[in-house]
């Protein structure tokens, strides 16, 4: 018999109106939204429902956001099929989303994750502030290729690979120039295509510094708690029980890449056949079809 497990999406997932339709309809999500406005002392609640867009697109913005509806997904799923949240046997989130798994997992309280990701988007946005730098997604290359491609570009600036995300998809992060130029060296290799970013800086990447510090301060006073179910870590594709560990791997995951694609094999080779994807956007489902056609990955409708 397979297993399931719980996907929880990252930054880039946000829409304007995510939230409302469930929130509408069941008062568990009308009180969690209103919760998170008394957390935050702002409202975070307008900010999902209405925008703007350019606001909820911010670092700042889409960071708290998407993890407050990604747990407003979960509540709708705990209420349509528990079954589905009881039989979860491990989850993982797409770097933001991380922090969403682990309140899943128990090891967060809700209140602590959403300022954590708060403060965690806030140091983000100002290592950008600090240095123009970007992302660009590198389609249709092998991994040894975008390597490549990182070094002939790079030319003395920071440039690397930040999100191994599936086959022949595969995201790289550094200076604004850097990218420039592996973006027209990429269609020269063969991409399909190079696809800039619409994010702040170069996520995942030394380039986030003092971001990490910064969060490593904030962690350093959140009570973590050993997971009730495995937690599939972004750094290293692997779980980890111990709560110093974790702490250790989320200041880690702000300067290192993404390993989704292994991240899903792993879980894949461990007997994990069903997935959902819970939170705004499509974007992990997508991707698990990519990785491996057999498997399903389900959604929760959250526009």
């Amino acid at each position: 018999m397979g297993k399931t497990a719980l996907l929880f999406p990252g930054q880039g997932a946000q829409a304007v109106g995510m939230g409302r339709i469930i929130a509408e309809k069941y008062p568990e999500i009308r009180r969690l939204y209103a919760n998170a406005n008394d957390i935050l002392g702002w409202d975070i609640t307008q900010l999902c429902f209405e925008g703007p867009a350019d606001k909820l697109d911010s670092t700042v913005g889409s960071q708290p956001a998407i993890f407050l509806t990604s747990i407003a997904a979960l509540e709708v799923l705990r209420i349509e099929s528990p079954d589905v949240v009881l039989s979860a046997e491990a989850a993982a989130g797409l770097s933001l989303g991380e922090y969403t798994a682990l309140v899943f997992a128990g090891v967060l309280s809700f209140a602590d994750g959403l300022k954590l990701v708060q403060k965690r988007g806030a140091a983000m946005q100002e290592a950008s502030d600090a240095t123009p730098s970007g992302m660009v997604s590198i389609l249709g290359l092998e991994q040894s290729q975008v390597e490549e491609l990182c070094n002939q570009a790079r030319n003395g600036e920071t440039l690397q690979i930040a999100n191994l995300l599936c086959p022949g998809n595969i995201v790289i992060s550094g200076n604004n120039a850097a990218c420039e130029r592996a973006a027209e060296i990429a269609v020269k290799m063969g991409a399909m295509k190079a696809v800039p970013l619409a994010v702040a800086g170069a996520f995942h990447t030394p380039l986030m510094r003092p971001a990490d510090q910064k969060l490593a301060e904030v962690l350093a006073g959140i009570t973590l708690i050993p997971p009730s179910i495995p937690v599939i870590s972004n750094l290293d594709a692997q779980s980890h029980d111990a709560p110093e560990v974790i702490r250790q791997i989320l200041v880690k995951q702000i300067l290192q890449p993404v390993l989704w694609e292994n991240s899903v094999r792993n879980l894949i080779a461990l007997g994990f056949d069903t997935f959902y994807e819970v939170g705004p956007g499509r974007v992990l489902r997508g991707l698990v079809r990519r990785i491996d056609r057999k498997t399903v990955c389900h959604g929760i409708d959250v526009l």
